[in-house]
């Protein structure tokens, strides 16, 4: 493994997958940052937990350059893949100050559920002919730092944050509520948590594939489940935390806790890179998890995954990509 993590997974052999993700997540992640980047002060710092491969701070880069300017800094344990998140949101900051779009702030916050406590400047202004006027873009300064959600000393050395973003990194931690406490601390006085957590798990299989029993897909997201209780109980120092995610954000201290969602749909037979996705997510689950799958349903797999067999599924045009991303936020008092 190229670095260690506490869920023994190597995230740096999964760079290929998680830009994929980000492609496919591409609308859902622009519009949480344009909304999120329209509560913010001018000029905003924003620190991105776990950044990954660095697609949502690609996202906020370009809301960024709408908003006057700001400073991005990357956090991650993987060295790869914080290298690569920084040569891709740096890509996506200079693409975005040479070429910057207008951005209608209101329809934006109009068009997801919830509610995130709005800022002091919109990233376009409404025209009343209902269209919008660009403002002045500005520039983005993208800092990458290697540090480890664990570590109770990692505020320390980041800056404090107008806005602190942790996706689907917190759940892969020893004890989650004492990372949502470092996350909550990172953030400055008044400043904004967003945790995407939780939501609904993507579907992308037809209910009847043409081999095996029907409604696989709900089997292998019920061993998915299965998998991920044990990569839980796997990791050194768990602590149980029997309570969802907004109960964590106030039990760190922070008031104004709400939540929102993006819906991420890709209808039949989608984009073109959808077919391998698919293929590498049914894969993955069968490693992780197939021990909690039946004999029969591991045959069926094999057919499905085979890229000479009649089955495979990267060939068939009825698969989609529909599911929710959900966001909890928090501001520090």
């Amino acid at each position: 493994m190229s670095a260690h993590t506490h869920d023994h997974i190597d995230w740096a052999d999964r760079l290929t997958q998680l830009r994929t993700a980000d492609t496919l997540d591409a609308d859902a992640l622009s519009a949480i940052a344009q909304r999120l980047v329209a509560a913010l002060p001018p000029t905003p710092t924003i620190v991105d937990l776990g950044c990954g491969a660095g697609g949502m701070s690609t996202h906020f880069a370009h809301a960024l350059t709408t908003h006057g300017g700001g400073t991005l800094i990357l956090v991650d344990a993987t060295p790869e893949l914080l290298a690569e998140a920084e040569k891709s949101v740096r890509a996506a900051a200079d693409a975005a100050s040479a070429a910057p779009s207008a951005l209608d702030a209101q329809a934006t916050r109009g068009s997801l559920a919830g509610t995130v406590p709005t800022g002091s400047r919109p990233a376009s202004s409404v025209r009343a002919d209902g269209g919008s006027t660009s403002v002045a873009s500005g520039v983005v300064e993208v800092r990458a730092v290697r540090g480890d959600l664990a570590d109770a000393a990692l505020p320390g050395a980041l800056p404090a944050a107008d806005l602190v973003w942790a996706s689907r990194v917190v759940h892969h931690l020893p004890d989650q509520q004492a990372a949502v406490g470092t996350v909550a601390a990172v953030a400055k006085a008044g400043g904004l948590v967003a945790l995407a957590e939780g939501g609904l798990d993507f579907r992308c299989l037809p209910w009847d594939l043409g081999v095996g029993r029907p409604g696989l897909e709900d089997r292998l997201l019920a061993a998915q489940a299965e998998w991920f209780i044990g990569m839980r109980e796997g990791i050194e120092g768990a602590v149980a935390m029997p309570y969802g995610w907004s109960v964590a954000l106030e039990r760190a201290g922070l008031t104004d806790v709400d939540s929102f969602g993006a819906l991420v749909h890709h209808p039949a037979p989608g984009p073109a890179m959808l077919g391998d996705y698919v293929v590498h997510r049914v894969a993955r689950i069968l490693e992780f998890g197939g021990e909690h799958l039946t004999p029969d349903d591991r045959e069926t797999l094999t057919s499905l995954l085979d890229p000479h067999g009649p089955h495979y599924l990267a060939t068939r045009r009825d698969l989609h990509l529909t599911g929710a991303k959900t966001v909890h936020c928090g501001r520090r008092p």
